[in-house]
């Protein structure tokens, strides 16, 4: 099989229990040739130690361990220069592959040259589909819809739809889409050369967003493609610090409006999207130290 064949999976791991040895043994049995980049972020269970038992002496397993939790994208970009071949795929580890799902990605896109990256059908452990899985741009506006849950009052409107997509009918085909689940985003090499890598001011979520703009921007287009299907254990790596993991995501969403759209909305309406951005945060944080404190 050609080196160019071959399919870098790029792992960042931050405590996630025994789900990393189950997501790499499947990534490790697909059908086609992988190689896999596990950047683990100074994690503090057993999970690299478990994984290490079980995989360290495959030599298409490659770990590097950082020192201190340096975030998502800058853990994932020191990778990049390790890997190999035309496609690789940016996988959280807490997601389960099938064992044709690498080969079945690298199908698809070799028949779309335009297509810079590909998602698919991301889904619970129940198979119900996670919301992120596709989705529109989360302009300042569809944010405001969103949070103002103005999608419901007036729910035919065109001027007021969600960019979650989960509850649209699912496409028969590959289709374009503004933006795919983080967790799992197949990367044709030759995007991710001429967009460059993702933004590592981003700590941990949103960068995703940021790239799917500069992806757009560059014209490569990204696909959905319904038909592959990844599991997706959402959230077994922040459950120690929900609300530390709340702050850095809601940081990084008013980064991104600020970053794409503060040149194209007036400068009243950023500051309603950011008050509510964190007025969101503020509620939420709340609301899971209130859950958190009924366990103790």
């Amino acid at each position: 099989m050609s080196t160019n064949r071959v399919i870098s999976v790029i792992i960042v791991n931050y405590n996630s229990g025994p789900l990393l040895t189950d997501c790499v043994r499947l990534v490790l049995n697909s059908t086609t040739q992988v190689a896999v980049y596990l950047v683990d972020n100074a994690s503090t269970d057993d999970s690299l130690s478990h994984l290490q038992q079980t995989f360290g002496k495959d030599n298409r397993l490659h770990i590097l361990q950082n020192a201190a939790n340096l975030g998502f994208a800058k853990a994932a970009n020191l990778a990049l220069p390790n890997t190999e071949g035309e496609y690789l795929l940016f996988l959280n580890p807490d997601c389960l592959l099938h064992p044709d799902t690498l080969a079945r990605f690298m199908t698809t896109l070799d028949s779309y040259p335009n297509a810079g990256m590909a998602g698919c059908f991301v889904c619970n452990p129940d198979g119900t589909e996670q919301p992120g899985s596709r989705r529109s741009v989360p302009t300042p506006w569809r944010t405001l819809v969103r949070i103002c849950h103005l999608d419901k009052l007036f729910p035919n409107h065109p001027r007021f739809q969600n960019f979650v997509l989960t509850g649209q009918p699912l496409p028969t085909a590959p289709v374009e889409m503004e933006g795919i689940s983080g967790a799992c985003m197949f990367v044709r090499r030759q995007a991710l050369e001429d967009v460059g890598p993702m933004d590592e001011t981003y700590f941990l979520h949103c960068e995703d967003l940021d790239w799917f703009m500069r992806f757009t921007a560059k014209q490569w287009k990204i696909l959905f493609i319904p038909d592959i299907q990844v599991t997706h254990f959402k959230g077994v790596c922040s459950q120690s610090h929900p609300i530390r993991v709340l702050w850095y995501k809601h940081r990084g969403m008013v980064r991104f409006y600020r970053k794409f759209f503060r040149h194209q909305y007036p400068q009243p309406l950023m500051w309603c999207v950011v008050l509510a951005v964190w007025s969101r945060f503020l509620l939420l944080a709340i609301m899971t130290w209130i859950n958190r404190a009924k366990l103790w």
